[in-house]
């Protein structure tokens, strides 16, 4: 197979042809002349227009093969559009806008970095950084202006530590499909008002239920944006909190008795934090002497194992009253942060119970936040936060990509 006819199969050439192939110290060269069967077509609408004059040569990376860098060149015409009522450039179509790079190239480097990070796969190709970056902005722009967002209905919000010093990034996440939907800078309630504003109140009204932590901006825009969705919990951050309120009273009860109880509780910490059947032969061996023992950990411990039963009940009611029991227990503890835990519970107690109406959590949520890590891991961090949230939605974010006559990848 001739090298103009490699050309044709893996590059758009509807309306021009390859007029010849020519090898250079820098690698192949193809020229590309319009095909004179074919009106050009109007950069801006893509209707047909008559010709007007030839614009200065312009060049477009290809895909390379056999590892030879090959670059298209082209004098792209002007045209007299009566649609658009003006002069433009024609439109070609083997490039997007004014890219100096081909579709399939574009669509190659972005397939290869949703596994590899963008230096990486910059080397790979022996191209800049900055190459990488510009084919993912443009196949996220593309998948963004592509995707369905029809049946969304159940979501999960949650934050993520972009970098050092609390600074955040809200992701909200498809609990059905198990993607990213949305991604903004920070942690406050103007984010997740950016998101609302950019779902719209057509698909806002469609969600049925959105899981979240206990944080309260996140909390007062869901109950105004979506008054209609079932707010619900996510358990794993109840859970989370419990397991604080644990070990805070294990360090008070150190703080308070000294150091030959300090000496006792070496190495404890977990033994009061793992679920039993985790707990190793050592470890519940240890667990048994110690509960003989009347410590005010003790008595903590016990509370979070009765506070286990609470997500056994099926029903709202029963849950509701098993929650009023385990309530009582916990606030006549004389266990100060068993205590605030326990008022935490009672004033949010309406939304946990929501839970059993509705049984979503954040379990997905967590998972994609892994993922989201891994991403930051891979790349050794971004120096800024639109980077990151464009990586995110590349590779969390299960976006279509541009069309191509050639699938290199």
């Amino acid at each position: 197979m001739l090298i103009e006819s490699l050309i044709k199969e893996t590059v758009e050439l509807q309306g021009f042809r390859v007029l010849r192939v020519t090898g250079s110290a820098s690698g192949l060269v193809a020229m590309i002349a319009p095909d004179k069967r074919f009106l050009p077509r109007c950069g801006q609408c893509l209707e047909p227009a008559p010709y007007r004059d030839i614009r200065p040569m312009r060049r477009f990376r290809h895909v390379p093969m056999w590892g030879i860098p090959v670059e298209l060149r082209y004098e792209p015409r002007r045209v007299n559009c009566s649609h658009c009522d003006g002069v433009h450039v024609e439109a070609m179509p083997w490039v997007s806008g004014k890219q100096r790079m081909t579709r399939a190239l574009m669509v190659t480097l972005a397939t290869w970095a949703r596994v590899l990070p963008w230096k990486q796969v910059a080397q790979l190709f022996h191209c800049a950084w900055g190459t990488v970056a510009t084919a993912v902005e443009e196949a996220v722009s593309y998948g963004l202006a592509h995707r369905n967002l029809e049946g969304l209905t159940h979501i999960g919000i949650d934050e993520i530590s972009r970098k050092r010093g609390h600074v955040y990034v809200t992701n909200v996440y498809d609990l059905r499909s198990k993607r990213l939907v949305w991604s903004g800078e920070e942690r406050t309630q103007e984010t997740l008002e950016a998101f609302f504003e950019f779902l719209g109140p057509e698909k806002t009204a469609a969600l049925q239920g959105i899981c979240c932590d206990m944080w309260q901006p996140y909390i007062d825009v869901i109950k105004a944006q979506a008054p209609q969705a079932v707010l619900v919990f996510d358990k794993f951050h109840i859970v989370r909190h419990l397991m604080e309120a644990v070990d805070q009273v294990r360090r008070d009860e150190i703080r308070e008795k000294g150091a030959a109880h300090k000496a006792l509780m070496y190495k404890t910490r977990f033994i009061w934090l793992k679920n039993p059947w985790n707990l190793t032969e050592g470890q519940a061996f240890r667990l048994g002497e110690l509960e003989q023992l009347n410590l005010k950990i003790n008595r903590a411990y016990l509370l979070k194992e009765l506070f286990r039963h609470f997500w056994d009940y099926t029903y709202a009611g029963c849950a509701r009253r098993y929650l009023k029991r385990w309530f009582w227990w916990a606030t006549h503890s004389r266990l100060e942060p068993m205590r605030d835990f326990a008022w935490m519970v009672r004033r949010h107690e309406e939304d946990i119970l929501n839970y059993f109406r509705m049984p979503i959590d954040n379990g997905t949520v967590e998972g994609l936040n892994n993922k989201a890590k891994l991403v930051i891991h891979k790349a050794y961090g971004f120096r800024t936060a639109n980077n990151y949230i464009r990586n995110l939605y590349h590779c969390l974010g299960d976006l279509p990509l541009p069309q191509t006559v050639h699938t290199f990848v």
